[in-house]
């Protein structure tokens, strides 16, 4: 019996637990060995309840080819359950109205989820912010920046709490809200360096997984993560990524739902960087502020954003305008830095208009950014 061979025979998902005891038999079911999610959804609709399916399984194993199987003991749900109330943990089941739409769009969407913190926080539009573990300062901070600010303008910031660019997204979301998606069970946390700030996360937002209660994390449970964090957000913003990443199975989970994606340029020569810089190289939304997000997404509210948007951006030009705009760029630009802003009223042009050739060059080598958005011509 393997995922591959059980798919569901109808499109419509099964219906909710309706009880204490139908949730505790759908639970079981699920962690009953070599039960994944398309198996257990196949399950409970060829057999109408999770009671019934559970008597079919031995059954349905045997004729699978596999011999002496044993469903889930109850005593490993009363233990999960146990150790959830002991949490404080809630778990909120497909189907219910406290289940994320957006996440039911999956089609491999967790049948249930642990919720440690504000199970409403569920429900408020989202963003994914996802990226290095071993950021840069420069990363950190522009994640951190960029969460601070879709926060105060009414998004909830959705990362993985590992380190680096997920740790500071989620600082820059605590005060106005934050989910942090574990690979693990919700009441286990990793990295351990994260503690604290995934107990306030506990307090001031919202911690979720779909594993089981105690489970340690392992190498195959973090992609399956991944795309609980895409699937939460209605796009996702990749800031410093390596080609082959995490995050990058993130922005494809993304992609795969049909969902924006975005990401922060970084200098060609930082390996940090080339994910995000592939990415926008294939059609990903450039970032250089919250503002370019709140720009790609539809609106959450009439009086949305309170973020200052900068005005609408000139229509394209033409390859002879760009090659003088780098030209007058780079003749401004020596081995001394120079501040963008500075630059930017020197030339006498919009920021509008400059801020992508800046990229650009920066993307190609030709200039040279430092902290403090300070410019130099590369040597």
């Amino acid at each position: 019996m393997t995922e591959k061979d059980t798919h569901p025979s109808s499109t419509h998902p099964p219906l909710p637990p309706t009880s204490e005891d139908d949730q505790f038999s759908c639970l079981r079911l699920l962690r009953s060995r070599r039960v994944g999610i398309s198996t257990y959804k196949r399950l409970l609709i060829e057999h109408g309840t999770a009671q019934n399916a559970l008597a079919a399984l031995p059954e349905v194993a045997r004729a699978a080819g596999v011999t002496r199987y044993e469903i889930c003991p109850e005593g490993v749900v009363h233990a999960e359950l146990n150790a959830a109330r002991r949490a404080g943990a809630t778990l909120v089941a497909q189907g219910t109205d406290a289940y994320p739409l957006s996440l039911a769009a999956l089609s491999d969407a967790p049948p249930f989820l642990w919720v440690l913190g504000d199970v409403d926080m569920l429900q408020r539009p989202a963003v994914a912010l996802v990226g290095a573990r071993n950021a840069s300062s420069l990363g950190t901070r522009m994640a951190r920046r960029l969460a601070r600010d879709l926060g105060e303008a009414g998004y909830i910031i959705v990362s993985g709490l590992a380190r680096g660019v997920d740790a500071a997204a989620h600082l820059g979301a605590l005060d106005t809200g934050t989910v942090a998606v574990q690979a693990g069970g919700v009441d286990t946390i990793y990295p351990a360096e994260n503690t604290e700030l995934a107990q306030n996360i506990g307090k001031q937002g919202a911690r979720v997984s779909e594993q089981p209660m105690g489970l340690q994390p392992m190498a195959r449970h973090f992609p399956a993560r991944n795309r609980i964090i895409s699937g939460l957000a209605e796009a996702t913003i990749v800031v410093e990524a390596a080609a082959k990443s995490g995050s990058l199975i993130t922005a494809r989970d993304a992609l795969d739902l049909g969902r924006d994606v975005l990401a922060v340029p970084g200098h060609p020569m930082d390996a940090r960087a080339s994910g995000c810089n592939m990415l926008i190289r294939d059609g990903a939304t450039l970032v250089r502020d919250a503002a370019d997000v709140i720009e790609a997404l539809a609106p959450i509210a009439p009086t949305y954003p309170e973020l200052p948007l900068e005005p609408p951006r000139p229509p394209a030009r033409d390859l002879r305008e760009t090659a003088q705009l780098h030209q007058q760029i780079l003749s401004r630009l020596g081995p001394s830095p120079v501040a963008e802003d500075q630059l930017i009223r020197d030339l006498g042009a919009p920021t509008a208009a400059v801020a992508p050739v800046l990229v650009e060059l920066e993307l190609d080598g030709s200039i040279d950014r430092a902290p403090g958005g300070l410019l130099t011509r590369a040597s």
